[in-house]
């Protein structure tokens, strides 16, 4: 009796602590949209090289994540995304756009 008292709430708060895993980590790398973790998760599930253990765990984390991704949906909408990936995309497109601009310069005859 006493056990199901001490393990009860200990099994409880670790379910709180490691729900919505995919959600957290999604948001906390660059813009990826609205439904980040949800969409990681599919995607894990769906993949055919991820092992039948994390299947598992991601499955049962993925009814978390969704609930985590509607609660943060005016974070999604309203955040500016300033995570070094965003920040070499954007340097890279806007180099990639001069070059498309400037033609090559002409090689000297042999």
């Amino acid at each position: 009796m006493m056990k199901k008292l001490i393990l009860l709430p200990v099994f409880y708060s670790g379910m709180m602590v490691l729900t919505g895993c995919s959600s957290v980590m999604s948001h906390t790398g660059g813009k990826e949209g609205m439904y980040p973790g949800t969409r990681a998760s599919s995607e894990m599930l769906g993949d055919d090289t991820t092992g039948w253990g994390t299947k598992s765990l991601v499955a049962l984390d993925m009814p978390f994540t969704a609930v985590a991704d509607t609660l943060l949906i005016p974070w999604d909408l309203f955040r500016k995304d300033n995570s070094v990936r965003s920040r070499v995309e954007k340097s890279e497109q806007q180099t990639q756009a001069m070059n498309s601009v400037i033609p090559p310069a002409a090689m000297p005859a042999p």
